[in-house]
């Protein structure tokens, strides 16, 4: 079923989902992709959940997608690609942080997946590659496009086109991880991480990461005019009032995300 696909846990405004596919290394077939948009769409909603961690059960984080699917697709690939993209965009547009704790593999369509996340989180045991040019194909949930605005158009080629592995280092140093974890403190990691941005004004958080995915994908003048007015838009907000009244009174906020 697919309820038993992700495991979710929420503790402290944060919720955890485990992608449970570990026979098969997580890899993303419909149903996975499916659900995993269901369940994200559902604790946007929620009053509760302030940030969200992504990881895997097992040896992968998610080892790519189904190609066994992929093999039956055909002329069907292309609207494959487009519901992928829907759920990995909607990951990345959504108010909601999403951290991406990468626990092993990460390679084609969980590569991506990753890269949909907001921050990546990396076990120094963890791997990253786009490897569908060995299968004739190309990355389809976003690889060839969220890559390049990551780490560079040279960078992202010589991935995509040679479709090799590299390590956790190698994605640090390049810039497709943030942070770098030992394997057993990962976890304890990401959710220090995430229980600190789950502190913050949730409006506030929100409209950052409006700011810099919709600002990056303006001219710098419209980006700044664009930026200004989500500014403007937070001074008429009760968690801007509570922050800076908390601040002066030198105490703790109570953000309530209006």
């Amino acid at each position: 079923m697919a309820s038993d696909l992700l495991l979710l846990e929420v503790a402290d405004q944060v919720a955890t989902v485990t992608i449970n596919r570990a026979d098969k290394l997580n890899a993303l077939n419909a149903e996975v992709i499916g659900a995993l948009g269901d369940m994200m769409a559902g604790l946007r909603a929620r009053d509760d959940v302030r940030a969200i961690i992504l990881t895997g059960a097992g040896r992968a984080f998610v080892a790519g997608a189904d190609i066994a699917g992929i093999a039956k697709a055909g002329p069907a690939l292309e609207a494959l690609a487009r519901t992928g993209q829907a759920v990995f965009d909607a990951i990345e547009q959504g108010g909601t942080p999403v951290i991406a704790a990468v626990n092993g593999f990460a390679l084609g369509g969980g590569c991506e997946l990753a890269l949909a996340c907001h921050i990546r989180v990396a076990s120094t045991a963890a791997s990253f590659g786009l490897p569908e040019v060995s299968l004739g194909l190309i990355p389809g949930y976003g690889g060839t496009q969220r890559l390049p605005r990551l780490i560079g158009r040279g960078g992202a080629l010589r991935l995509i086109l040679s479709g090799d592995r590299i390590d956790a280092t190698e994605a640090h140093r390049l810039g497709m991880c943030d942070v770098l974890a030992a394997p057993d403190a990962l976890l304890d990691t990401a959710r220090a991480l995430a229980t600190m941005i789950a502190s913050r004004g949730p409006v506030a958080v929100a409209r950052a990461i409006e700011a810099v995915h919709r600002g990056g994908d303006l001219p710098l003048g419209e980006a700044m005019a664009f930026e200004a007015q989500l500014f403007g838009a937070l001074g008429r907000t009760e968690d801007m009032r509570e922050g800076t009244t908390a601040f002066l009174e030198k105490r703790a906020p109570q953000f309530r995300g209006r």
